[in-house]
């Protein structure tokens, strides 16, 4: 564990429409698969300010439009697109009915890699159906405009299976890769044993053709329908994913009691969950570590105490040089950003960012800022700016 002079640092953060300055706070310990602790020196943390721009309730997931403004998912069903500039609120109408209740809800969104000419996006929401609750994606057109913006032409292209009571563990992020394929986060739903049932999506990296049908090069062809959506497996409640600036995809889970993981996911591997963990089950059982079961991909790095990963982005910009390439993982019972450079050897994390608040997501802005939302009522979005 290492602490950082105060001398060297200014210690105020305070988060308003004025900048403040980074004030990194004792690093938790770092539990990585070599048992090393972060080298990280103060001298090469990147200095910032944050900006609080404007409260939403339980917002969820945060992307930016081509035109500047953001649009933001609310966990209870709604979906705003807000204008930084002129702090203008436009509600979209159209969406659909959700499922609200434990972790469910509306949750991720994600623009089609040709909206400025489509005008489609995807949303990832809870619904209530036989057999109790799962995550759906849904495909719709996004008709924009000045104070009437609505969703048009819905269509569910995929569905967790089975639906399971209980309301947790959807995951449900969502990716456009390199590939031009639509890449899927689902969680095993509290469930353990469907990370390893190949005729369930649970548990699951899948990797799917933009109208939701399964690609003719996925790693489980002959093993049926369910498990040709499927690129990786045993993985627990994976809510942070991102493709790297080498095209590498990277996925961030929590962990049960211990263990959080950030895994390089690879075609058709087995990360073990919940045969091998690197934490325990709540009830103090033991999960045995993934060094006893090689046969199992282990976390490039991973985190006892937790850091509760809830999303994930790699900063390809130029505003934030100390954190050029290295992913930025947001955390909720860590109160923190969290930066790993991945190109270490082993992987290591570099930084960390000490919030007020337990924080939902982040995205990269198209200026080569962060924005970033808070979790729960009255939460905040904010901007993250060079000092």
């Amino acid at each position: 564990m290492r602490k950082i002079s105060i001398s060297l640092r200014t210690t105020a953060i305070l988060i308003g429409l004025v900048g403040i300055s980074a004030c990194q706070a004792e690093n938790p310990p770092t539990v990585q698969e070599s048992t090393q602790k972060s080298s990280a020196k103060v001298s090469n943390d990147q200095a910032f300010k944050i900006h609080k721009i404007a409260q939403f309730n339980q917002p969820w997931a945060i992307q930016q439009l081509p035109d500047g403004r953001l649009i933001l998912t609310e966990k209870q069903g709604q979906l705003i697109i807000f204008n930084p500039k002129t702090q203008q609120k436009i509600q979209v109408s159209g969406v659909p009915k959700v499922a609200y209740g434990g972790q469910g809800g509306l949750g991720d969104i994600l623009l089609d890699p040709q909206f400025s000419k489509n005008q489609q996006i995807y949303l990832s929401y809870a619904e209530a159906g036989q057999g109790g609750y799962g995550a759906v994606i849904e495909k719709a057109s996004l008709n924009v405009q000045n104070a009437n913006s609505s969703l048009e032409q819905g269509q569910i292209i995929w569905k967790q299976v089975p639906k399971v009571e209980g309301q947790g563990h959807y995951a449900h992020r969502m990716r456009f890769g390199p590939d031009g394929k639509l890449w899927i986060s689902s969680g095993e739903r509290q469930k353990f044993d469907p990370a390893q049932d190949m005729q369930s999506n649970l548990g699951k990296v899948l990797r799917l053709n933009a109208d939701g049908s399964a690609p003719a090069d996925n790693p489980f062809q002959t093993q049926g329908k369910v498990a040709q959506q499927v690129w990786s497996l045993g993985h627990r409640n994976p809510l942070g994913m991102a493709f790297d600036a080498k095209q590498q995809l990277w996925v961030a889970e929590m962990g049960p009691k211990g263990g959080d993981e950030l895994n390089l996911i690879q075609r058709g591997k087995n990360y073990g969950y919940p045969i091998v963990s690197n934490g325990d089950h709540y009830s103090g059982k033991p999960i045995p570590d993934h060094h006893t079961r090689p046969e199992f991909e282990a976390p490039v790095i991973s985190w006892t105490p937790v850091i509760s990963p809830s999303s994930l982005i790699f900063y390809q910009g130029q505003k934030f040089p100390a954190w050029k390439n290295k992913a930025l993982i947001s955390g909720l019972s860590s109160q923190a950003i969290v930066i790993v450079d991945t190109e270490a050897k082993p992987a290591k994390e570099i930084q960390r960012i000490a919030m007020p608040q337990r924080i939902r997501g982040l995205i990269e802005a198209q200026d080569g800022s962060i924005w970033g939302i808070e979790d729960g009522p009255k939460a905040w979005l904010f901007q993250i700016q060079p000092k």
